[in-house]
C-alpha cells in the first residue's frame, strides 16, 4: 500500500526535464517553513494498491517525459510499498529516471534496498535558516542532489552540480 496526497502530470521545478511528481503523504520531521506543511499529517492522503499507483504514474507519461518524482511529505517512510512501485517503474519504463526528495541524508538511507532503484537523491532536511531559492531542485543551502548509482559504487555521497534551471 502507498498513501499518496497528489500527483502532478508536468511539473519542470521537481528535478530536470518535464516529470511526472507524486507527493506521498506524511512525515515526522515538521521542518519549520515546510514546503509541504499539508502532506506531514499521517491521517491525510489516499490509500492505493502499489501495482494501481503504478499503473497510475505510467499512465500519465508521454514521450516529453524525463521521469518521476516522488516528494512528499516524506517518502522514505513507505519505504516497502516505494520499493515495490519504483521496482516496477524501473521494469516497465527502464528509460525514466527517478529522483526522490527526503529528509534522511545519503549516508543514513544509502543501505537500503530501494536506493538501488533511484537515480538521483535530493537530500536532507529543509532547514529555514539556510534557505535559498536561487539553489536548483532544493530549499535549503544544507540539501544535496546525490546520484545515487555513482554513489553507491564509491561508498560516498557524489553531488550532482546543476547550476541553473
Amino acid at each position: 500500500m502507498i498513501k499518496y496526497a497528489d500527483i502532478i502530470g508536468e511539473s519542470m521545478v521537481d528535478g530536470t526535464g518535464i516529470r511526472v511528481t507524486a507527493f506521498l503523504q506524511g512525515c515526522p520531521r515538521a521542518c519549520e517553513g515546510c514546503h509541504n506543511p499539508g502532506l506531514q499529517n499521517y491521517e491525510g492522503g489516499q490509500v492505493i494498491q502499489e501495482k494501481d499507483f503504478t499503473n497510475l504514474l505510467l499512465t500519465k507519461i508521454t514521450p516529453v517525459h524525463a521521469g518521476i518524482t516522488f516528494s512528499g511529505g516524506e517518502p522514505l517512510i513507505q519505504q516497502e510499498g516505494l520499493f515495490n512501485v519504483l521496482s516496477a517503474v524501473k521494469t516497465n519504463s527502464p528509460g525514466l529516471d527517478i529522483w526522490v526528495y527526503t529528509g534522511y541524508t545519503f549516508e543514513e538511507v544509502k543501505h537500503s534496498p530501494l536506493m538501488k532503484c533511484i537515480d538521483v537523491l535530493v537530500d536532507g532536511p529543509f532547514i529555514l535558516e539556510q534557505k535559498d531559492l536561487s539553489l536548483p531542485f532544493r530549499g535549503s543551502a544544507n540539501q544535496r542532489i546525490i546520484d545515487v548509482p555513482e554513489s553507491l559504487k564509491k561508498g560516498e555521497a557524489l553531488e550532482i552540480e546543476i547550476l541553473c534551471v
